[in-house]
C-alpha cells in the first residue's frame, strides 16, 4: 500500500543527487584532511566561539564519521573524533561550520528557530501520515488521506527551513576562518569551500527527496481515490 515501483521513478533524481553528493563529500573531505591547518578542529572551534562571544558553548568529542553537530538545547558542539583531533583544513572547515550554528543560536537567527520548531513535524509527521493512509484506505476517506499528506509535508517544511540554516552556517564558517587567520591563502579557502559546498548538496538532495516523496503520495492516492469514486 505504501510502496510502489513508481516511487523509485518519482524519487530517482533525488537518490542520484544524494549518491553523487555523498561521493563528493567523501572525496573532498579525504583530500582536505591531507592538507594541514595551523590547529585542530576542536581548537579552531574553540577559538571561533570565543572570538564570537560564545564562550558558554561547550565542545565535546563524539563517535562516528562525519557525525559533527551542534546541540541547541544543551549548548554543546559535538565533533567527530577525526575532526576533533586532526589539524587539517577539512577538520577546521567542519568545526567552523558547526560553530556557525552555535553563533546562529546566540544571535537568534530566525531560520534556525523556525527549523527547530519544525523538528517534531519532521520526526512524527511520517508516522502520523502512515496511520492516516491506513485509515483512509480502510474507510475510503479522502479527508484522512489528505490529512496524511499534510502530516508528511512536515518533513518538507523542515528541509526548506534547514537549507538557509546550513548555507548561512557555511558562510559564517568561511568568514570566521578568514577573520581569525586560521585559513590564510586562496588555496586553503578553496579546499574548505569544496568540503562545505559538497555537504550543502546533501541538504539539497534531502529537500528534493522530501518534495518528490510528497508528490508521489499525492499522485498515488489521487488515483486510488479517483478509482474508488468511479466504482461507486
Amino acid at each position: 500500500m505504501f510502496f510502489h515501483p513508481l516511487y523509485l521513478l518519482f524519487v530517482a533524481p533525488a537518490l542520484l543527487l544524494a549518491a553523487w553528493a555523498q561521493l563528493r563529500v567523501r572525496s573532498t573531505f579525504a583530500a582536505a584532511m591531507r592538507m594541514r591547518a595551523p590547529m585542530s578542529g576542536v581548537d579552531a572551534a574553540r577559538h571561533i566561539l570565543d572570538q564570537a562571544g560564545c564562550g558558554h558553548v561547550q565542545i565535546e568529542e563524539t563517535g562516528g564519521m562525519l557525525t559533527d553537530h551542534y546541540d541547541p538545547r544543551h549548548k554543546v558542539l559535538r565533533l567527530s573524533s577525526a575532526v576533533f583531533h586532526t589539524p587539517s583544513l577539512a577538520a577546521v572547515g567542519i568545526a567552523a561550520h558547526e560553530a556557525g550554528h552555535a553563533i546562529q543560536d546566540a544571535r537568534s537567527y530566525a531560520p534556525l528557530g523556525l527549523r527547530n520548531m519544525a523538528v517534531p513535524a519532521a520526526q512524527f509527521g511520517p508516522m502520523l501520515a502512515i496511520l492516516m493512509f491506513v485509515l483512509g484506505g480502510l474507510f475510503h476517506s479522502a479527508g484522512l488521506i489528505w490529512a496524511g499528506i499534510a502530516a508528511f509535508s512536515g518533513v518538507l517544511v523542515f528541509q526548506l527551513f534547514n537549507l538557509p540554516v546550513e548555507f548561512d552556517a557555511s558562510r559564517r564558517a568561511r568568514e570566521w576562518l578568514a577573520r581569525t587567520g586560521i585559513v590564510r591563502t586562496q588555496e586553503e579557502a578553496g579546499a574548505v569551500s569544496a568540503v562545505l559546498d559538497a555537504a550543502a548538496w546533501t541538504y539539497v538532495a534531502a529537500t528534493l527527496q522530501a518534495l518528490l516523496t510528497l508528490l508521489y503520495y499525492v499522485f498515488l492516492y489521487w488515483h486510488v481515490l479517483a478509482g474508488h469514486r468511479d466504482r461507486r
